[in-house]
């Protein structure tokens, strides 16, 4: 663990694979007491009569070593013989859910029509996957992430996975974003941090969504904050975070265009060995920034970058 990060207090921001691989580097170097993650819950969508919360179960099966390593998402070694048997009945098989990972939306399910909130469900599930970071649903209350798209308005999950994100994007807004807010467990944490981190997740639908809801982009914006770019070579790791920047922004993705969408917010950066050739004219933008490698394909990578990641953050906070 970097020495000048000892007994500091770290928040995450984190949806998708790439914020999840990265979470569970930084578990490695950090004691639970230091760090709490903050997760989408944008993505969250009833199927099959069931609460499947995407982005929280991408996280906690990551910090609890489960996660299938070549795909991102659901669990190492799973098996499909309730989707096998979904589709011989004439069920929806569109969203492919694994034996283990019913078990946990069953269980969600069961827990939130007894009263509990998510934060509830989340802490308790960590709990018996012996997670000991603190992982907090961004709010408690329905906040769906929908598209409106050229095929139309999509939930976030029926333009990713049944779509398979090819329509076009013209607008994205949140369902019940009036009334959503964040939970208390979530402004206490970000209070109490020393440090903000946005971890590589899409900017759009995994980062934008907990800094829409009231309060937290200013509870941000008091704090230090480091990113890491979701954007190597123009291009994104997984799924269509370089769409986005070209359909909504209108421009093409890039690390400057990173920064542009984050507006302000970042005194640091840390991008990958691949656009190196950029910091130069990116230092008037951001005062802090790196290049290195940041691709996490392994878990051993996850644990190597997120501690150069660490690094270089203990080097920003001695610099401000």
């Amino acid at each position: 663990m970097p020495e000048m990060l000892e007994g500091k207090k770290i928040v995450v921001l984190a949806g998708g694979v790439g914020g999840s691989r990265l979470v569970r580097g930084m578990a490695h170097h950090l004691e639970p007491q230091q760090m709490t993650v903050i997760v989408n819950t944008g993505d969250d969508f009833t199927h099959c009569g069931l609460h499947i919360s995407p982005d929280i179960d991408t996280v906690l099966y990551h910090l609890a070593g489960l996660a299938h390593v070549e795909r991102g998402w659901g669990i190492q070694n799973d098996t499909f013989h309730g989707m096998d048997a979904l589709k011989w009945l004439g069920g929806e098989t569109w969203f492919n859910i694994g034996d283990r990972d019913l078990a946990i939306h069953l269980l969600r399910t069961q827990l939130l029509q007894r009263g509990h909130t998510l934060t509830e469900v989340t802490a308790y599930m960590a709990r018996n996957l012996g997670i000991l970071h603190a992982v907090l649903p961004m709010s408690d209350d329905a906040c769906r992430t929908m598209l409106d798209t050229d095929e139309g308005v999509l939930e976030f999950q029926h333009y990713f996975v049944r779509h398979h994100w090819q329509p076009a994007i013209r607008r994205i807004y949140w369902q019940g974003a009036e009334s959503a807010r964040p939970t208390a467990a979530v402004m206490q944490a970000l209070r109490s941090a020393d440090l903000l981190v946005i971890a590589p997740s899409n900017p759009f639908v995994s980062v934008a969504p907990i800094l829409q809801l009231p309060g937290v982009k200013e509870a941000a914006a008091a704090l230090p904050v480091i990113a890491m770019s979701p954007i190597i070579g123009g291009m994104a790791v997984k799924g269509p975070a370089a769409k986005m920047f070209r359909e909504l922004l209108g421009k093409p993705a890039s690390v400057e265009a990173v920064i542009d969408y984050y507006d302000g917010l970042l005194d640091g950066l840390v991008m990958d060995e691949l656009d190196a050739d950029l910091l130069p004219a990116l230092r008037t933008r951001v005062k802090h920034l790196s290049a290195m490698p940041t691709l996490m394909l392994t878990p051993q990578k996850q644990i190597e970058v997120a501690g150069q990641f660490l690094q270089f953050a203990q080097t920003m906070l001695m610099d401000m």
